[in-house]
């Protein structure tokens, strides 16, 4: 049995995250989804919503559980026997940014295997900073992230509220 974790921060998640989801689930026999925590990072969204969002996206997909995980994702990768994680990138910087990150993994884990897949071109300039500040500015996110997310994340930051 093939397994696959696709570890990421989530917040929010995009089109492009769930793009990745829909296409690597077609390929490998299960996929953990892992929602990243890191209390020195400043999330629009708490760890449980992300967490809730991200499992109610991915509720279509038989083969996709959702986790969130505060430690090294190699420790994950280990504790539920994944050898390959799936890194989504869109530019020649993430690529830069993933590789690093890849190394220090293959450090950490020489059995982790990472695959970089780029998101379809649809989805090319999605950043999670430029969604949050178009639906801060009340601009027209709709093509950018699911509907459930367009609403929560409109909510969220018309009530001045803040996750960590």
């Amino acid at each position: 049995m093939l397994k696959a974790l696709f570890p990421g921060s989530f917040d929010p998640p995009s089109n492009g995250h769930m793009n990745i989801i829909h296409r690597v689930s077609s390929i490998y026999d299960e996929i953990d989804v892992v929602v990243a925590t890191n209390p020195e990072k400043h999330y629009t969204f708490d760890a449980a919503q992300r967490l809730e969002l991200m499992r109610t996206l991915c509720e279509p997909y038989n083969n996709v559980q959702v986790h969130q995980w505060d430690r090294l994702i190699v420790e994950f990768a280990e504790k539920v026997g994944a050898r390959v994680m799936i890194r989504g990138v869109r530019a020649l910087s993430d690529f830069e940014y993933e590789f690093e990150l890849s190394m220090i993994n293959k450090g950490l884990n020489p059995r982790i295997e990472t695959i970089f897949m780029p998101t379809d071109s649809k989805y090319f300039v999605l950043r999670s900073s430029a969604i949050k500040e178009l639906a801060r500015l009340d601009g027209d996110i709709s093509r950018m992230v699911p509907e459930l997310v367009a609403e929560r994340l409109k909510n969220t930051i018309k009530s001045g509220r803040k996750g960590r």
